[in-house]
């Protein structure tokens, strides 16, 4: 019932258990939230944001340094514009790294990759080529074979996983130690007290939380200036299991999906994929660790 993931070490997985379940959603309309908003230094400033296609924005580009903010790499797509409280089953069921596939215009057929969910507006971001993007229009549709929710190590049960296909995983090489432990490659490693927006919230499946960069010399020291959309960071001292809460000892593990932002509590937003108490999860600082560099698309194609 098993599967044997990771060239370094086998970790099983209850591979044959999970379901797949195909979820359709569209295009999601670029948004703008006010005239003009308020950053945490006071400057007032208007700039593009959520939603829409956008074509010089990839997995694999540096989240800081945009003239906008909360921008989502690639196609933003919803189920239902208009009501975001029937998102539920769209953005549960699609995993990061699960295939996404045009099933509309002159770009049906082609495929991409889900890179992952932006809460609050309930947008799920998805990778495709720039041939694809060029010919897609807001009016398209992409099904996607939502698989990974419900993934476990049956080994290690004190680890929970969360929208995470078990095909990216396998690329990720995760490390099972001797001494039970579990080593995780990330590209950065984030101090508990930097995440914001989004804690408290039991959305750990269908949305994300964010990396506060406000603080410059804090951002230095920990290397956040580095991090990438597609990026697996490590988060200290926040426990994920079944909502976002700080607990000494717990890492939560995630993936980068939206850009900085200047808006007090905000930041470059990362949607949960694996979390566990007692450092049982060990973060280590990889170049590569990011979904896009693993799968070959974004900058990385």
């Amino acid at each position: 019932m098993c599967k044997i993931v990771g060239k370094r070490a086998s970790i099983r997985i209850n591979f044959n258990q999970l379901v797949m379940t195909a979820v359709q959603g569209c295009v999601a309309p670029a948004h703008q939230w006010a005239p003009f908003e308020v950053a945490a230094d006071g400057t007032a400033f208007s700039c593009p944001s959520t939603g829409g296609i956008t074509y010089n924005v990839k997995i694999g580009d540096s989240v800081f340094g945009w003239a906008g903010e909360h921008i989502e790499p690639g196609v933003s797509s919803t189920l239902n514009h208009k009501n975001r409280k029937v998102e539920a089953g769209y953005q549960f069921l699609a995993c990061c790294g699960n295939v996404a596939k045009v099933v509309s215009g002159e770009a049906k057929g082609a495929l991409g990759t889900v890179l992952g969910h932006h809460g609050g507006v309930e947008h799920l971001m998805l990778d495709f080529p720039d041939a694809v993007l060029d010919q897609l229009t807001c009016d398209d549709k992409f099904l996607i074979r939502g698989f990974g929710q419900g993934l476990k190590f049956p080994d290690h049960p004190e680890v929970a996983i969360y929208n995470l296909d078990p095909a990216l995983l396998d690329r990720w090489l995760l490390t099972e130690r001797a001494d039970g432990k579990i080593e995780v490659p990330v590209h950065a490693i984030v101090p508990g007290h930097a995440m914001g927006s989004g804690i408290g919230a039991l959305s750990v499946a269908t949305g994300d939380y964010d990396i506060l960069c406000h603080d410059q010399a804090m951002v230095r020291e920990h290397g956040l200036d580095r991090l990438r959309f597609g990026d697996f960071v490590a988060v200290l001292d926040h426990d994920n299991r079944y909502g976002r809460t700080w607990r000494k000892g717990a890492i939560t593990i995630g993936v980068v999906i939206h850009s900085d932002s200047p808006l007090a509590g905000h930041g470059p937003g990362m949607m949960t994929l694996m979390s566990a108490l007692d450092e049982r999860l060990v973060p280590v600082l990889e170049d590569d660790a990011n979904m896009g560099k693993l799968l070959g698309i974004g900058r990385f194609a």
